[in-house]
């Protein structure tokens, strides 16, 4: 039978309790930060450093057949802390957790803010390599309250910069002015600081490392005003709906069988290589807000077009990118799937560039108007090793608007009939 042999403490700022010392003091070996090394220096045992987080876990393994071992950690292991690694390195018989009151829960005491309507996001310690959300800023816009764990490189006045520029980018002036920034700093400490300020305000500042960020909004300062009840919860936008030029826009059936065969993923990098208004960028914004979008677009026209749309439809997960494809693209970070609507006569270039960044698995999907890109798409494609998949949408409308006759029957309507498109899907293996 499994028994307790790890005791993770949840260290808060009264320190720790006669019972947490207590059970602590039962132990062969402990592991700790700096900063809790203090804490325990009276119970004679030996203490590992909980960095790097390797070691700890061998000195946890290696001292376990000897007695329990003891595990100190701020506020709530279990509320993006060490008790998620433990878990899945130890069986949870062996765990016992004693935590205290977390970090989120004592900054917003502090501020006295409700949380229980808070998106929470750790910006903490990421390791190179994996998902960093500061690749997509919008994605900490995307609730009226976010708390943010942050740590020594991402810090409160580096996020903030990087919200504030990309809010002026796309001309988000009501949300850049109505952010507001809560900053607690060494909470339960002798430096302890609580600063509120703006985007602005907060980017000019520098902080301690430890600390935890509140970002607040007012609702209807999303975009130009509250979002309409009338617009979809996710696909379903509908030409009107979306500023564009001309009628230079993905008309409605095809984005939608545009974003089927793209088949986004939940988070990652999309390319809209000629993204126009932005429509499937839009789209594919409000289907995954886990994504980080990049609307490459040369015409300033339909770069404002792709601004006030982000705007008006707080569609603050896409990243407006002024230029042309390919040279564009050369600062971008590597794609998942990369959508091409339009080319300016260089798709062999474009792809020649953007395919062998393309992550494996990824897809590309590239809208064939013309006739001569509907027969150079899939050769260039097939020409870099990717299988392609040819769908032809043809696209006819009819409302029938007349009333209905004594037979049950209408009148025929008024018929639209759209010219075919082919959607060219590449899938690299």
């Amino acid at each position: 039978m499994t028994t307790t042999s790890i005791i993770v403490i949840g260290v808060g700022d009264q320190g720790l309790s006669d019972r947490q010392l207590r059970a602590l003091a039962g132990c062969r070996c402990l592991v700790a930060g700096e900063r809790h090394r203090p804490l325990v220096a009276g119970l004679q045992i030996p203490v590992v450093p909980v960095t790097p987080l390797k070691g700890a876990l061998t000195a946890i393994k290696e001292h376990l057949p000897q007695g329990k071992v003891g595990v100190l950690a701020s506020g709530d292991p279990l509320f993006f802390g060490i008790g998620r690694t433990l878990l899945h390195h130890f069986a949870p018989e062996q765990l016992e957790f004693m935590p205290a009151l977390s970090t989120v829960q004592q900054a917003c005491a502090r501020f006295r803010l409700p949380w229980d309507d808070a998106r929470v996001i750790s910006l903490h310690g990421r390791e190179a390599g994996e998902t960093d959300l500061l690749l997509n800023t919008g994605a900490l816009l995307a609730a009226p309250k976010t708390i943010i764990f942050t740590d020594g490189r991402r810090s409160p006045d580096l996020i903030a910069t990087r919200l504030r520029d990309y809010l002026a980018l796309v001309g988000a002036d009501r949300l850049l002015a109505a952010t507001r920034v809560l900053v607690a700093e060494n909470l339960g400490g002798a430096g302890e600081r609580l600063i509120t300020g703006s985007l602005g305000e907060i980017a000019g500042q520098r902080f301690a490392p430890l600390n935890i960020m509140v970002l607040q909004r007012a609702a209807e300062s999303a975009g130009g005003g509250r979002i309409s009840a009338d617009l979809p919860a996710a696909l379903g936008l509908q030409t009107e709906e979306i500023r564009h030029s001309r009628g230079l826009i993905t008309k409605d059936e095809v984005r939608a069988v545009t974003l089927h065969k793209l088949r986004l993923p939940a988070t990652g990098v999309c390319w809209d290589i000629g993204a126009g208004s932005g429509s499937v960028s839009l789209e594919a914004s409000r289907l995954a807000p886990g994504l980080a979008i990049y609307a490459v677009e040369r015409r300033a026209e339909e770069l404002a077009n792709i601004k006030a749309n982000i705007v008006k439809l707080a569609a603050y997960t896409i990243r407006p990118v002024a230029g042309e494809a390919p040279a564009a693209l050369a600062a971008l970070p590597d794609p998942d799937r990369i959508f091409i609507g339009g080319s300016g006569g260089r798709l062999a270039e474009i792809l020649a560039a953007a395919l062998p960044r393309l992550r494996p698995g990824g897809r590309v999907v590239i809208n064939g108007v013309t006739a001569a890109t509907k027969e150079e798409a899939p050769r260039l494609l097939r020409r870099h090793g990717c299988p392609v998949e040819v769908t032809e949408v043809s696209i006819s409308r009819r409302w029938e608007t007349d009333a209905i006759t004594a037979d049950d029957t209408a009148g025929a309507g008024t018929a639209t009939r759209l010219n075919p498109i082919n959607i060219i899907c590449g899938h690299k293996q």
